[in-house]
């Protein structure tokens, strides 16, 4: 058992002012690894689904017509970025492929935090429900300072100034702001199969109501989804919580971290240069220039 919180042992000595990026990697690649992951793709899925932001995807084509691509182009951005922090050479160029591949567009700066909030909120609030223990305080401050300073560097303005102010924010604006659209409903049914890939094989039946009862009720909303029979909901709370009792229990940290043997995608299976990744230019047509000005 000593072992299997060894980890948050160490964090606990390390300070989340200063050591915020050594605790986030800590959290990705060794504590939580399936869960991180699978909150941050519950955090893109909703950051893609408030009208103004789910209308410049679809413009775009990037995410209804080459799904596979844009999803892997922006996880490996995103764990360049986690792995190597913003001053080492792959993860500065992975910052400055994501203010390239953002600079065509006139996306205002509450649609940018609010995407901030949802990588900060969403992964945390999955692990509090169903990690094999929830985060620390620590834990929570260092995920609100990796990405309060990737949003310093992106050039985003007025972000909250904790993960508790953050928090109340990102509340109060997706309450408002994640109504329902038909730009978010294609964009989720685009990248579903992204999060059936995810389902076990022996649950693949079950595998759409699963996937929809990993959404809260205002993301089904907005995306169209309808409600999964409560047995499903239901089943799926329960088998996760049996997972993390287990986990808790039996488990031991990976001997390995996660990302050891590099990223792997489905795109690029011989290997991918930062430069490269995402669109290959701006806007694809007026349509995507004109969706921000619209709105």
């Amino acid at each position: 058992m000593r072992k299997r919180y060894a980890n948050l042992a160490r964090i606990r000595t390390l300070d989340p002012e200063r050591d915020w990026l050594e605790i986030y990697q800590t959290m990705l690649r060794l504590e939580f690894p399936w869960d991180m992951k699978l909150g941050l793709n519950l955090a893109f899925n909703r950051s893609f689904s408030i009208p103004a932001i789910a209308a410049v995807h679809t413009a775009t084509g990037e995410l209804t017509e080459r799904t596979q691509k844009r999803i892997d182009d922006t996880g490996l951005l995103m764990y360049e970025m986690v792995l190597n922090g913003f001053d080492q050479p792959r993860g500065r160029d992975a910052l400055r492929r994501v203010n390239q591949i953002h600079r065509p567009y006139d996306i205002p700066n509450e649609d940018y935090l609010y995407v901030l909030g949802c990588l900060v909120i969403i992964p945390t609030r999955w692990l509090q429900r169903y990690g094999w223990r929830r985060p620390c305080c620590h834990e929570r401050r260092a995920t609100y300072r990796f990405y309060r300073e990737l949003g310093r560097r992106m050039g985003i303005s007025d972000i909250p100034g904790s993960f508790e102010e953050l928090e109340v924010w990102f509340d109060a604006y997706d309450a408002v702001h994640l109504t329902p659209n038909d730009d978010a409903a294609a964009i989720e049914r685009a990248t579903r199969s992204l999060l059936l890939g995810r389902i076990p094989r022996l649950l693949a039946p079950l595998g759409d109501g699963l996937v929809s009862a990993m959404y809260d009720d205002r993301l089904r909303r907005a995306t169209r989804v309808d409600a999964p029979a409560r047995p499903i909901r239901a089943g799926l709370h329960v088998a996760l919580k049996l997972r993390a009792r287990l986990q808790r229990s039996f488990g031991a940290p990976p001997k390995a971290s996660l990302f050891a043997d590099g990223i792997k995608t489905k795109t690029y299976c011989d290997g991918y240069e930062i430069s490269k990744l995402g669109p290959e230019a701006g806007p694809s047509s007026s349509r995507a220039g004109k969706s921000r000005k619209n709105r």
